[in-house]
């Protein structure tokens, strides 16, 4: 990847976060160890540079891909780990696309839905990290479009678009028993109503689904 697309990440430090599901009325607490995460949603230059393709429907250098599945996120990591010479975290196996993530591996990875939220909030317990309109593009400000990554204020560790613009994808399943193989998305995009850009709402979808709000940001482990 050239310097100009590179993908920027910010180290985060060890610590705790409480999630919560509004449909089990279930919540949990997470020790999170530190990780690095992008600052802003993968665009659309970075994944045609590591793929060279262009799946999105709006068209932009700095928008953020969209229209991209949980599969496609997972091959997007595995391929720039490969070609920054880092050890891909995920082993994909057969025609089932089954998938294991190497928990020791140094390459690039989709956030645990633990680590998102504990990125999103940065150190905040309220619904968002910022004022909406100050933070986030969405229904209510977004003119019914995608925008350009880091157009909107970050939260109080430089990480941009955590809410609104697209949601992201992240590694965990949702629900096994109820939903099978559904993922986790998070954040809200710029299609969805301000009660869907919280930092604790959680959606679902399966893994080979594809939309032009949905995109995805990168972590990596953090070696001792």
């Amino acid at each position: 990847m050239d310097k100009s697309s590179s993908l920027e990440m910010a180290a985060l430090p060890a610590g705790q976060v409480q999630l919560s599901d509004r449909r089990t009325q279930r919540s949990w607490t997470v020790e999170v160890a530190p990780f690095r995460i992008a600052v802003s949603p993968v665009t659309q230059e970075q994944y045609a540079q590591v793929t060279g393709l262009s799946p999105s429907t709006a068209r932009g250098d700095r928008l953020p891909v969209e229209g991209v599945s949980w599969w496609d996120a997972v091959r997007f990591c595995n391929a720039a780990s490969l070609h920054e010479e880092l050890t891909p975290a995920y082993r994909l196996h057969g025609d089932d696309e089954r998938v294991e993530w190497d928990t020791s591996a140094d390459g690039y990875r989709l956030p645990t839905e633990a680590e998102w939220e504990y990125a999103c909030r940065a150190g905040t317990t309220g619904p968002r990290y910022g004022e909406l309109d100050a933070i986030a593009w969405y229904r209510g400000n977004a003119g019914g479009r995608l925008h350009e990554v880091g157009g909107k204020q970050p939260n109080a560790w430089g990480l941009y678009d955590m809410l609104g613009n697209v949601w992201d994808w992240c590694w965990d399943v949702y629900d096994a028993e109820v939903y099978g193989t559904y993922r986790v998305l998070r954040g809200g995009g710029w299609f969805d109503e301000h009660w869907s850009c919280r930092a604790s709402a959680r959606r679902r979808s399966h893994p080979t689904f594809r939309i032009d709000d949905v995109g995805f940001r990168v972590a990596r482990t953090m070696r001792s």
